[in-house]
């Protein structure tokens, strides 16, 4: 089935894990071989599986952290400007694939519309679809130069990631929208951006959602009442979104499928995919229809598969997903909704 992936970190993967995406899943994993970090030997992402996969459009991230400590010396810069220019050097990474023909930048509904149509004539031999995303907003570095990272294309943008941002406070950390956030809301407002609310704290994300009126979506987030933690979105959380038309990604990460999930130490057989498609579940159960439960994978995100399903051995195994939703009863109609039709119904309605 025709898949949409609301989160891939694929430049991080090139430029910082230093991997060479045209290979295949098994075959980056040779090149790590003799690696011990985390994640290292372990991937489950090459263009190739996309394509395998059927994920003919991706929402795909680009990311450089300010942060007083270095924690990730690879995306963490001590000033804006080096995360600015950490963030343009993905960017170029990402037109350099497009103009080798591997994938299509879709940044206007004519682009998506005319790709979607492409790809489900010819999967063989169409680019991959990257919509272009920005994972935290410290590479904006003055609220108003979000109108130069629109013109270069980025279309869905975030306040922070882990820990506070110049803009809000994201995971781990607790604070509201910042003055320069809420002037970067208010510029964003001026263009068709999309505020992507994954990793804001709950006070940065009951401002953030009240100071912009404009489309919302989380790319990567899973829910509160499954399994415990700031990571995920509680009930009252997720229904301003549906209420507001937005569309919520389902995550891999295991720490955010199994309560209790310690990273490093709990086996990934404890959990399966099925547990991705209870997070699916509840987002449907709380709309009364399965317009806004989608998937965002974060695959991979800094992890491999030793924080992943045990049922997920490539990013190929995101197909065995539609059966399971098909042996809980979902309509057919419903399972290319949570597929693919949820984001491009959103992308098609802000763009239109």
């Amino acid at each position: 089935m025709f898949l949409i992936d609301g989160h891939l970190d694929i430049a991080m993967n090139a430029l910082v894990w230093n991997r060479d995406l045209k290979k295949d899943a098994l075959a980056i994993r040779v090149d790590e071989q003799f690696m011990t970090e985390k994640g290292r030997g372990l991937g489950t992402i090459g263009l190739p599986d996309l394509r395998a996969a059927e994920a003919g459009v991706c929402f795909v991230t680009c990311i450089g952290r300010v942060k007083p400590r270095l924690h990730e010396p690879s995306i963490d810069y001590r000033a804006h400007e080096m995360a600015y220019a950490h963030a343009q050097g993905e960017f170029a990474y990402y037109r350099e694939l497009a103009r080798q023909g591997l994938i299509r930048i879709i940044a206007d509904k004519s682009t998506l519309d005319a790709h979607v149509s492409e790809w489900k004539a010819d999967p063989a031999n169409t680019p991959l679809g990257f919509v272009l995303t920005m994972e935290g907003a410290d590479p904006i570095v003055e609220p108003s130069t979000v109108h130069d990272w629109w013109d270069q294309g980025l279309r869905v943008l975030s306040l922070a990631h882990y820990g506070p941002s110049k803009y809000a406070f994201g995971t781990a950390s607790v604070g509201p929208v910042t003055a320069d956030g809420l002037a970067l809301l208010d510029e964003m407002s001026r263009t068709k951006m999309i505020l992507d609310v994954t990793h804001l704290c709950d006070i940065s994300f009951w401002q953030a959602v009240d100071r912009f009126q404009g489309p919302l979506l989380a790319t990567h987030s899973n829910c509160r009442s499954l399994v415990p933690g700031d990571r995920q979105f509680d009930d009252d959380q997720l229904k301003l979104l549906i209420e507001r038309d937005a569309v919520i990604g389902a995550a891999l990460d295991a720490w955010m499928l199994w309560p209790g999930w310690v990273r490093g130490e709990t086996d990934p057989e404890t959990v399966g995919l099925e547990a991705v498609v209870d997070h699916i579940d509840h987002v449907c159960q709380l709309a009364g229809n399965a317009r806004h439960a989608a998937i965002g994978t974060d695959l991979d995100g800094g992890y491999g598969i030793e924080q992943t399903p045990r049922d997920l051995e490539t990013y190929i195994d995101m197909q065995k997903i539609p059966d399971m939703l098909r042996a809980r009863g979902y309509a057919e109609a419903d399972i290319e909704a949570i597929f693919h039709g949820n984001w491009l119904r959103l992308l098609g309605s802000v763009w239109g």
